[in-house]
């Protein structure tokens, strides 16, 4: 399987069952027979038996998304409201996110439970976030929602036209695109508590091109989780690991989003 630049996609080779040479031919692939009553033929496997398919991974990813709308639109409603500060449910649920993430991908597992512990978690902070940026120039949090949305809708479109190839060359282009810009954000952070920050993040000028440059890395992140579902469905992987797919997808959209939102409180604090 191809390198990804997100964490959440490596070192899953070697999991597969299924190959996809043996696609046409279940039972030399080590598929089950097929199943009929009517024909004598076995009962379907269990999920954790079978192989994984479009429509697994589209149903994981659907409820880890709407897990997060939720939690976030709930949160985002009782800050706005006045009912809770805004500042415990955002360090809490970017905590509680990033602990679960952590576990998920060092542990290399596709536990339901812990990814939409996750979504609740990131759902909750990012309402949180949302509602902060909202209170100051309501109606940004939609624009950025929706934004997200496009992105994500394009990127999809792109990828199953193959109007841009996976290729490895791209992947390593991504991966090295992504780690210069969290270095960069890194660096930025330490110079900032130094009182000398380098203005990448604000609403100045170079602030705003570069939240626009890491927007179009996320947004061909997408690309590379993608790919990296549709080779897990080729390999033919247990039907669980859809699981997996949805949280790689839902930790690029989770950044993908605040960038946006960043974006667009850069834009009109100015």
């Amino acid at each position: 399987m191809r390198s990804s630049s997100n964490p959440a996609f490596r070192n899953l080779s070697g999991r597969g069952g299924v190959g996809y040479a043996g696609f046409g031919n279940p039972q030399s692939a080590g598929m089950p027979p097929q199943y009929g009553g009517a024909y004598g033929y076995q009962s379907p496997p269990a999920e954790s038996d079978r192989p994984i398919t479009v429509d697994d991974v589209v149903m994981k990813t659907a409820m880890t998304l709407g897990v997060a709308l939720v939690t976030g639109v709930i949160t985002a409603i009782a800050v706005l409201g006045g009912a809770i500060s805004p500042y415990p449910p955002l360090i809490i649920g970017f905590i509680v996110g990033l602990v679960t993430s952590l576990i998920v991908i060092f542990k290399q597992t596709p536990n339901p439970a812990l990814i939409l512990t996750y979504s609740a978690a990131e759902g909750v902070a990012l309402g949180a976030l949302t509602a902060i940026v909202s209170y100051l120039y309501p109606g940004l949090g939609l624009q950025a929602l929706l934004g997200t949305a496009l992105v994500f809708g394009v990127m999809l479109a792109v990828y199953k036209t193959g109007a841009v190839k996976v290729t490895p060359k791209l992947t390593k282009w991504v991966i090295a695109a992504a780690g210069a810009a969290v270095l960069l954000m890194l660096i930025n952070l330490v110079m900032s508590l130094l009182g000398v920050p380098l203005g990448i993040r604000g609403n100045g000028p170079m602030a705003i091109v570069f939240s626009i440059i890491v927007i179009g890395i996320a947004a061909f992140m997408l690309l590379l989780d993608f790919d990296q579902a549709d080779q897990m469905i080729r390999q033919g992987m247990a039907a669980k690991w859809a699981w997996y797919a949805a949280f790689g997808l839902m930790t690029t959209l989770v950044w993908l989003y605040v960038e946006i939102l960043r974006l667009l409180w850069a834009l009109n604090d100015r």
